[in-house]
Parts: structure tokens; C-alpha cells; sequence
């Protein structure tokens, strides 16, 4: 699948930069344009493999290039005014070689959560192409201003995208870790998971094409209807080999092709099964789901049809969703089977209700400060016009 991605702020440019990253050592050729837009200059000046001329520092004329110090209505108003300067960024990508745009942006900050809302809802206005989201929550420790972010930045988000992918921070940072390792790790696996469910479907010249097709309009379909969606991933290493599987290449007889056949097919709807039910890039219960895919990646002779159905047709029981698609991705690049499985159209997700209580109690707070201050002026109000008519 082909993507022109977007970063805002700076969670979202670190993790495009680092897209691209990805795409050179694996060779993969998923990102085809990049964008980094900011307020802080510091942030873009510290990417790495996004072009100079495609790192747009936006709200000149009002932070300085200094941030919007985790103001997300500042973050937005800018992204407003300076929108014309992110198109002239985007005027540049080859739309027409691409397969959807992809906005990445960090909820809790200022930048990011104000802007990516705005810059998708431009987007989908002139582009026929989809518009999703990727979405990262920050964890409950980063504190409440950021918390009040992603609450409010969530609800807009969702509703000017076509889908919001959802990578929740709180799920993924380790006890006792740094500030900085814990981030650099978690943009890895964002990376890696994402990468390797866009890489399905793109094949090389000389490589080989898979049994099961998965192309861009497999992804495209099952994240079509909008809604949330979360990623799942698991992976197993094993020996590669230039003929059949392990138990042939060292017996050679049928039988142990059978048993090697069974032991791939195993294998496969075990991965599926610890992808779906292990840790998801947003924690939720998947019944309910209303559409998945599933995306087996490796060296072809641990690839099978059989195990390949098996793995979709026991989502399909534990999602309840008659909307579940799967196929595989041969590579040979590396030593590892893997399977990505793609929930989308989630409800059960605590984390969102979570989000959405604290979105609420911030609103009814912001209405009882509006309505003391309101009061406040009236009394205020009186008491001057009781003074004046004593006065005379």
C-alpha cells in the first residue's frame, strides 16, 4: 500500500521519519511522500530522513518556532491560519501514485492534537483518496493537561478521518524506563506494525507473489465505515530454507512433508490467535469487532492456504464479524513468520471511555467556570449601578 504520511507535531514527525527509516532497510517503498509540520523549529531540525523542504515550521508569526506549549486550540488556530503552506507541501506529493494519505500526530500535546484534526478534515475536502489517522494516546503518568488533550483531540479526530488507527501509549511504556528509551522503543513497534501490515501486497521485481493476495484494497475495505481500529502483531523465528520446510529438508520423504504441512498450519493459527489475543496497539475486548484482517508475512514454505483460512475462520467466531478478510505476504528478507491482525470498527475499548469521561467532566467543569464568571460580572454589574445611584 502506497501512503503519503503527514506528521504533526512532534510525536507525528518522529514517527514518519522513522516510517521512512523503515522503508530503507527493509525495502519495503510504503511511504511514497512525507511531510513533517510543526510549530517547535527544534523538532523538525532533529528528523532525520524527511527532506528538508518537506518540514513545514507553521505559527511563525505567533510562537516564534518556539511550540505551542501543549495548547491544542492555539495548536489548531495555526493550523487554520497556516494551512496554505502545508498544501504547497502537499502540492508537491504525487497524489495520483498514491493509495491514501495518512496523518500522524501524538494526542496530548499542542501541535499535533490540534492541527491533525484540522489538516485531515482539509484533505478529504480535496482529495478523493482516503484519509486516515494514526493516533497516539499518552500515558496517564505524562499528566492531566495531556490527558485533557487526547480527550478532546480524539473526538474531533475520529470524525474527520476515515478511519483512526490508535497506538495507546499507556499499554506500552515499561516500568523504571526512560523518558526517551521508552518513546524510541515505542515508535519501533508503531513501525514495525504498521509497516509490516502496509508492506502486504507489494511486491518486487524477482520477488515472490503471494498465495493469498493482500493488496491495498483489502486495507482499504476493512477500513472503510470509520470507527477506531487497533493493530495486533506476533511473530515466531524459524530456519529458512531453499527447499520445502525443515522436516523435508532433512528427511526428504513425503511424510515428513505432511507433518511439516500440519506443523506450518499450526503454527499459523497460533500466531493468529497470540496477535489478536496478546497486546494490541489499543487494548480492547475484540468481540464485537466489525471487520478484520488478518496478514500472515514470512518465507513461503511457512505460508499455507489451510492454516491461513484456519487462523481467518476462528477470527471470524471470536469477532462475530462476517467481514473478515486474510492472506500472506512472502519474504524472505528475514527468519521470522508473522502475523498482523487488524480489528477495526472496535466498541469495546476501555481506554476510549476513559477519554471520553474525562472529555465530559472537563466540559461540565468548563460551564461551571463560564457560569460563576458569568455571575461574577453580573454581581459585579449590580453592585456598580447601586453605588452610582447613591451617588445621586
Amino acid at each position: 500500500m502506497k501512503l503519503a504520511m503527514i506528521g504533526f507535531g512532534q510525536a507525528g514527525g518522529k514517527i514518519v521519519d522513522r516510517f521512512l527509516q523503515y522503508d530503507k532497510e527493509t525495502g519495503s517503498n510504503i511511504v511514497r511522500a512525507a511531510v513533517a509540520v510543526n510549530s517547535a523549529k527544534a523538532d523538525l531540525m532533529g528528523l532525520e530522513h524527511i527532506p528538508e523542504d518537506q518540514r513545514i515550521l507553521i505559527g511563525q508569526s505567533r510562537v516564534k518556532g518556539h511550540g505551542v506549549g501543549a495548547d491544542n486550540e492555539l495548536g489548531a488556530e495555526i493550523a487554520e491560519e497556516d494551512i496554505d503552506e502545508v498544501q504547497s507541501a502537499i502540492d508537491s506529493i504525487p497524489v495520483h501514485e498514491v493509495d491514501a494519505f495518512l496523518v500522524v500526530a501524538g494526542l496530548g500535546g499542542g501541535t499535533g492534537s490540534g492541527g491533525a484534526p484540522v489538516i485531515s478534515k482539509h484533505l478529504k475536502r480535496i482529495y478523493t483518496e482516503p484519509v486516515y489517522g494514526l493516533g497516539i494516546l499518552p500515558g496517564s503518568d505524562e499528566g492531566g493537561i495531556y490527558t485533557l488533550n487526547a480527550a478532546r483531540s480524539f473526538q474531533t479526530f475520529v470524525r474527520e478521518v476515515d478511519n483512526l488507527l490508535v497506538f495507546d501509549n499507556d499499554a506500552w511504556r515499561k516500568t523504571g524506563e526512560s523518558v526517551q528509551g521508552g518513546y524510541e522503543e515505542i515508535n519501533a513497534e508503531i513501525v514495525k506494525r504498521f509497516g509490516v501490515l502496509f508492506s502486504a501486497g507489494e511486491v518486487g521485481e524477482g520477488e515472490e507473489v503471494a498465495e493469498s493476495v493482500v493488496d491495498s484494497s483489502e486495507i482499504i475495505n476493512t477500513l472503510q465505515g470509520g470507527g477506531v481500529t487497533t493493530v495486533g502483531y506476533a511473530e515466531e523465528e524459524v530456519e529458512t530454507s531453499s527447499s520445502g520446510g525443515l522436516l523435508s529438508k532433512f528427511t526428504g520423504s513425503d511424510d515428513a512433508e505432511d507433518l511439516d504441512s500440519a506443523n506450518t498450519t499450526n503454527r499459523i493459527t497460533s500466531l493468529v490467535r497470540k496477535a489478536a489475543l496478546g497486546r494490541l496497539t489499543l487494548p480492547c475486548e475484540i468481540d464485537g469487532t466489525e471487520r478484520a484482517l488478518v496478514v500472515l508475512g514470512g518465507p513461503s514454505q511457512y505460508l499455507n492456504r489451510k492454516g491461513i483460512e484456519r487462523g481467518r475462520k476462528w477470527l471470524e467466531e471470536q469477532t462475530g464479524s462476517m467481514e473478515v478478510r486474510g492472506g500472506d505476504y512472502p519474504t524472505e528478507r528475514r527468519g521470522k513468520v508473522s502475523s498482523v491482525v487488524l480489528l477495526s470498527g472496535v466498541t469495546n475499548v476501555p481506554r476510549i471511555k476513559e477519554l471520553q469521561e474525562v472529555a465530559i467532566e472537563a466540559q461540565d467543569n468548563i460551564d461551571e467556570i463560564n457560569q460563576e464568571s458569568e455571575e461574577q460580572l453580573d454581581d459585579l454589574v449590580n453592585d456598580d449601578s447601586d453605588e452610582l445611584e447613591s451617588l445621586f
